[in-house]
């Protein structure tokens, strides 16, 4: 992930002005990851939402979960050992990893089986940020490529059960929201609310006390002088 653009990402969020992409590429404990602030996934109290910028992330790290396939597919069975083997591993910093929700924003839903469920988590990143439609497949959309990685054209398991044997999922090779059985393999994608609390980028810490040393001057300059006598 381009340092320069991590740290400009820092500063807008730490300043509060300006115009701002939903979508944030940032850094925690050396893990790529990429913060949508335009969502505000089940149960949270505020906005955002952190992806892991490699969607593919279980064909290179497995956290020592077997049944895992040489190019990252599995059952979701196996995805949510997955998952919790990450958490164990506070990958990122974090242990409240969990693959994506399949219910709409406000806790209701899922939608589907349907296209254009831009309401789910997965789908709002298709269809909203990704500025996708119906048939379209995710490696399209240049706004989703320029910040993730391995993207797979195929299908991820949600988090998301239909019943004690069938899970929801999304299929990113045309936008459709449905579910099937749990023993199907499919992708795994992780998320977790909210953005992790990191420290700055390397060189961003000398940038923001620049940056404050030159507010503090300013707002000295415009205090009225006022003479004696």
């Amino acid at each position: 992930m381009n340092t320069w653009r991590g740290i400009a990402a820092v500063g807008l969020l730490l300043a509060g002005g300006g115009a701002q992409a939903a979508l944030v590429p940032y850094t925690s404990d050396g893990v790529d990851l990429v913060f949508d602030d335009d969502y505000t996934p089940v149960g949270a109290s505020s906005p955002g939402l952190t992806w892991t910028a490699n969607a593919n992330l279980a064909a290179s790290e497995t956290f020592g979960v077997s049944g895992i396939n040489p190019i990252g597919n599995m059952t979701w069975d196996t995805a949510q050992a997955w998952i919790a083997a990450m958490n164990a591993a506070n990958y990122a910093g974090a242990n409240d990893w969990r693959l994506w929700s399949a219910l709409n924003s406000d806790g209701t839903g899922p939608c589907g089986p349907a296209f254009n469920c831009d309401d789910s988590e997965l789908g709002h990143l298709f269809y909203v940020e990704g500025g996708l439609s119906p048939n379209d497949v995710i490696n399209d959309s240049t706004a989703l490529t320029a910040v993730f990685a391995n993207m797979r054209d195929s299908v991820y398991w949600s988090g998301t059960e239909s019943s004690a044997s069938d899970a929801w999922f999304f299929n990113a090779l045309n936008g459709n929201q449905t579910s099937g059985l749990k023993g199907g393999q499919f992708f795994g994608w992780a998320v977790r609310p909210g953005q992790i609390p990191t420290a700055p980028l390397p060189g961003t810490a000398a940038l923001m006390a620049l940056g404050l040393a030159g507010l503090g001057a300013r707002r000295l300059s415009r205090r009225p002088i006022h003479s004696k006598g």
